[in-house]
């Protein structure tokens, strides 16, 4: 996995008297419960599992981050936020990113307002999709 491989690295420059806070997705738990891994996950001084964010949540993260960046609240169109709140599965990040890669997708055409259309364009691309969809997908071309 690249994710520790970066973490072995930041180990090896972090200084050993210090400790660590990790904020990270539950996979990370798995791998760093691995033997490989000791010397990492005994460092850790603190984890906490974030449950992911209701509906009205999320639109209320979208709704401060576009009023923070100064875009109408009609930037993104009701059928749009509603795919990127499903789709993000109450998780902050993938909220974000799905946001910035709609946006990006309505800006190349030059369009004011994210719709279905554009935040599809971005759930289409491999790395929006689970590994065995990938498969799937693969197999059946």
């Amino acid at each position: 996995m690249q994710v520790l491989r970066k973490l072995r690295l930041l180990f090896e420059q972090f200084p050993k008297q210090h400790n660590l806070v990790l904020f990270g997705q539950r996979e990370l738990l798995h791998y760093l419960a691995l033997n490989v891994n000791q010397d990492i996950k005994s460092r850790i001084t603190y984890f906490a599992t974030l449950k992911p964010l209701n509906d009205d949540d999320m639109e209320g993260y979208i709704v401060r981050e576009l009023e923070a960046a100064r875009l109408g609240l009609n930037t993104f169109n009701e059928a749009a936020m509603e795919l990127i709140i499903r789709s993000a599965q109450g998780n902050l990040r993938l909220c974000r990113n799905l946001c910035y890669g709609s946006l990006i997708e309505a800006a190349r055409e030059t369009r004011k307002t994210v719709t279905i259309t554009h935040v599809n364009g971005v759930l289409v691309q491999p790395h929006w999709r689970s590994h065995d969809e990938l498969i799937r997908q693969q197999v059946a071309s």
